[in-house]
């Protein structure tokens, strides 16, 4: 028995209904239904897209492609009969759906472009717009150029700057252009137990772009929500567990964060370990910071599980290996993602920082967003006394997955 698809909102509906235009987009908050909307307007249109011109769906790559779009349609619980009319082998550049051979493009960077030079295409579905380049959206509404070629995509917000949003959102009265903005509170298959839960996995800047679908831009301090009264703490109860973060510098500061896991399920950044070579007139090797970094551990008695390293400092994670310290891994290095993570965990009160991180406590209150880039329609901080911030951001966002549940019952 086909299970029954969810029930679909007024605004879902009627965006299906009016989604005729050349370029139509669905935009707004995570999980607010408007996914499911466009992919039931894009099955709709395979089924009367013109024989000639090629059909494709674009996203960041392959695999994206793959979890976004092409398991979802294939779930019979959110598209009935229709999921059995799709068919893909997983890691091929192909799909069929409804009989039709869609071509599945990755556009990660300005090079994806070329991917598009010479088709010609009748529809195009791509899947978080904002996360491609200009060059490519470009290029591929260039190739929709058979008579009635539609593009159909979704986004969630970023800046008001975007390319996208002045480019296109902004303009369109002047365009063939039709869109539907989504909220959370737009979903009604979503409990109230589940929305709580993902709203506090988002605080500031993506609390409003992620929960309330709003095109905001990034400025002033990117921990606004850090209150050195309500964060710092002057004891430090039992750990459960540790994990340690390095932020590798030779001429920069080098930083190496312990952090644990309290048996009151809170996050702890209890110690820090900081060697300046400017200050201190003298360059260590990647032996001596080794070395280093085993006797301060020793001599806290920690005993970390991971150890997350900065990605580009290879060598250093090799001589870590070599002097045989457990759990040495590369840490994942997504900036925003990273910020978002650390914002989430100081907004709950989830995340506290001992007194004695004094490198740590200095930076955050000075790590600002880039006017420049905001300008460009860019999030990135400044790159300025962040190395501390660094070493949180990577031991934090690499274990988010560990602490991610204790969100919504921290303070």
């Amino acid at each position: 028995m086909i299970p029954s698809p969810p029930p679909l909102s007024d605004k879902q509906i009627r965006s299906i209904r009016e989604a005729t235009a050349r370029i139509c987009c669905w935009h707004g908050s995570v999980r607010s239904g408007k996914t499911i909307a466009s992919l039931l307007a894009f099955v709709l249109a395979v089924r009367r897209a013109p024989a000639s011109g090629l059909i494709l769906i674009c996203g960041r790559s392959l695999q994206t492609i793959e979890r976004n779009v092409l398991e979802p349609l294939a779930d019979p619980s959110l598209f009935g009969p229709v999921a059995a009319e799709v068919r893909h082998t997983r890691g091929a550049t192909t799909a069929v759906i409804l009989g039709r051979v869609v071509h599945l493009v990755g556009a990660s960077d300005a090079r994806a472009e070329g991917r598009l030079r010479g088709l010609t295409a009748s529809l195009a579905y791509c899947d978080e717009i904002t996360l491609m380049p200009e060059g490519f959206f470009t290029q591929l509404l260039a190739r929709l150029s058979v008579p009635g070629a539609r593009l159909l995509g979704t986004t969630n917000p970023d800046s008001p700057r975007h390319w996208f949003k002045v480019g296109y959102l902004d303009r369109q009265s002047e365009l063939d252009l039709a869109s539907w903005h989504f909220r959370l509170a737009d979903n009604p298959s979503l409990s109230p137990a589940y929305v709580a839960a993902l709203s506090a996995e988002y605080s500031g800047l993506w609390r409003r772009r992620m929960i309330d679908g709003a095109w905001v831009i990034a400025e002033g301090a990117v921990f606004d929500m850090y209150d050195e009264q309500r964060h710092v703490v002057t004891e430090l109860p039992p750990m459960r567990r540790y994990w340690t973060g390095v932020d590798y510098g030779t001429v920069n500061p080098f930083v190496a964060l312990a952090v644990g896991l309290g048996d009151d399920g809170r996050l702890y950044v209890t110690n820090e370990w900081r060697h300046d070579s400017r200050a201190a007139h003298r360059q260590l090797t990647d032996s001596q910071y080794s070395r280093a970094v085993r006797e301060w551990l020793d001599e806290l008695d920690v005993s970390p599980e991971w150890t997350f390293v900065d990605p580009s400092a290879s060598s250093f994670s090799t001589q870590l290996w070599a002097d045989g310290h457990p759990g040495v891994t590369k840490a994942k290095n997504d900036v925003i993602d990273g910020i978002r993570s650390v914002a989430s965990a100081l907004d709950a009160g989830l995340l506290l920082i001992h007194e004695s991180c004094e490198g740590l406590l200095a930076e955050l209150p000075e790590y600002v967003w880039s006017d420049e880039a905001a300008a460009r329609g860019e999030d990135r901080p400044v790159k300025l006394n962040d190395h501390s911030v660094d070493a949180l951001r990577y031991v934090i966002h690499s274990t988010a997955h560990e602490w991610r549940h204790l969100l919504t019952t921290a303070a």
